[in-house]
């Protein structure tokens, strides 16, 4: 009876995934607010944050840069992702289908699937941190790959099953879930945060600077990690999220708003998520990194256990699940928009199992600052050739949604622009030294004119002509 009902109601989820979102399904800021809220304040802060403070950050430079780098992000979200996702109301898959050709889009999905079921594998590897706490089970340490028992591998096929079921009710059923956790988490972030300040020396609100410089974000990395400054801690803010808005990733969100000024909602992400999260965190680690003698351990789940005992543990759970929760939900569309005949629920499903079994390995949460980094790079030119594609091309005498307009399977500009532009940061990085952290702005700029460029050549030439006409 239970089965039969929840199979009627799986059957029932409808996300248009090759239509516009109707107006009856519109929903306002609050619906925004609360998502991105939940989904910024969740898993992946109880891993940042404290990566920060590994990674030898200074306090200054922290508070200064993730000030501006998360309002440059809260920007991006605002002007570029969601006036484009509003007008079209279309997923960013059935977008690039519309501009680059299916057999493009394939890849891209492809991709793009695989990276979002990377990240949601990292949340639920944190939430099965706390879950394996009654059991004593051994945490990894900062250089671990590989998972380190068997008992831990069984933990996160629970923690994975339970988000995956939740991701494959709908949108609205993930957005309906963070609008509930969000309130609680950021609440349990902050009163364990200032719950352990006298532990590190802070008895009054003078004494938290100099504690903060002295003992939690000293400028000195730990063993083994390399030393971030005040850009790495700006860009890395800006473009932890490069997927999702200069990457375009949510116009599948936010073509579900009623105005395309929700894209602003992301700042109650970014500023109690990106902000006092990550912060408050980084206070909880230098809390452990004291108690421990710098022990390279590390597992959000216990030292929120330790800081605010059974509430603090949940919060680890939960927080993993309104990241995972999402990100397996739109890892879901993109498998969707490639074989748009299947069910959206059984998509998600087999994505959650692929998610589930990366979780399994700790790699994925020790590298996390890398592996964000390198996520938002690898998908941002697509980004940058929507934008341009909807609002550039047309004014140039040039022809949007190509592969649409002449019936191709590939948009060779669109690839090229792609191919190239990753090509063009990898020598950078190669041959210049730069960090993966800063590629994402000269990137995007290069994508731009290559994109407009490749256009100009291919659209001119009497074949295309012929096609267009």
């Amino acid at each position: 009876m239970i089965l039969n009902k929840l199979s009627k109601r799986l059957e029932s989820v409808q996300e248009f995934e090759r239509e516009p979102v109707p107006a009856s399904k519109l929903k306002g800021w609050r619906s925004f607010l609360g998502m991105y809220a939940g989904e910024h304040t969740a898993g992946t802060e109880f891993v940042i944050g404290p990566l920060f403070v590994a990674h030898g950050a200074s306090a200054g430079d922290l508070i200064f840069g993730l000030l501006i780098g998360n309002l440059l992000a809260v920007l991006s979200w605002g002007l570029l992702c969601a006036p484009i996702a509003v007008k079209e109301r279309i997923t960013l898959y059935y977008k690039l289908e519309k501009i680059c050709g299916k057999n493009l889009t394939v890849v891209y999905n492809l991709v793009n699937a695989l990276m979002f079921c990377f990240l949601a594998g990292s949340m639920i590897a944190v939430a099965a941190t706390a879950v394996g706490i009654p059991f004593n089970i051994p945490m990894a340490r900062l250089t671990d790959l590989l998972p380190g028992s068997f008992s831990w591998v069984i933990i996160v096929l629970v923690v994975g099953a339970v988000t995956t079921l939740i991701a494959t009710l709908g949108y609205d059923q993930v957005s309906r879930f963070a609008n509930i956790a969000a309130p609680w988490m950021i609440l349990v972030f902050l009163a364990a945060a200032i719950g352990v300040l006298p532990e590190l020396g802070v008895n009054s609100i003078t004494d938290f600077w100099p504690v903060a410089e002295s003992k939690i974000w000293t400028g000195v990395p730990l063993e083994g990690q390399s030393k971030f400054t005040f850009w790495h801690i700006l860009f890395f803010a800006w473009f932890c999220n490069m997927a999702m808005h200069i990457g375009m990733a949510d116009l599948s969100i936010f073509r579900y708003a009623k105005s395309w000024k929700a894209g602003f909602t992301s700042a109650g992400g970014m500023f109690v998520g990106h902000y006092f999260a990550w912060i408050a965190s980084g206070i909880l680690y230098a809390v452990f990194l004291q108690q421990s003698q710098n022990s390279l351990e590390f597992a959000p789940g216990p030292i929120a256990y330790y800081a605010a005992g059974i509430t603090g543990a949940i919060c680890v759970i939960i927080a993993g699940w309104t990241t995972a929760n999402p990100t397996i939900y739109r890892a879901g569309l993109a498998i969707q928009a490639i074989i748009p005949n299947s069910k959206t629920w059984k998509v998600t499903l087999i994505v959650g199992l692929i998610t589930t079994t990366a979780a399994c390995f700790p790699a994925l949460v020790m590298r996390l600052l890398d592996f964000v980094a390198l996520y938002g790079l690898v998908l941002m030119p697509m980004g940058a050739v929507i934008f341009i594609d909807f609002y550039v091309l047309p004014k140039l005498g040039l022809k949007s949604n190509l592969a649409e307009v002449t019936g191709r399977k590939i948009n060779w500009a669109a690839a090229g622009t792609w191919i190239l532009t990753l090509g063009v940061c990898l020598f950078i990085n190669f041959y210049f030294g730069i960090e993966i952290f800063f590629l994402g702005l000269p990137g995007w700029f290069v994508a731009v004119i290559l994109y407009i460029g490749l256009n100009y050549a291919i659209q001119s030439s009497k074949n295309q002509k012929t096609e267009l006409s």
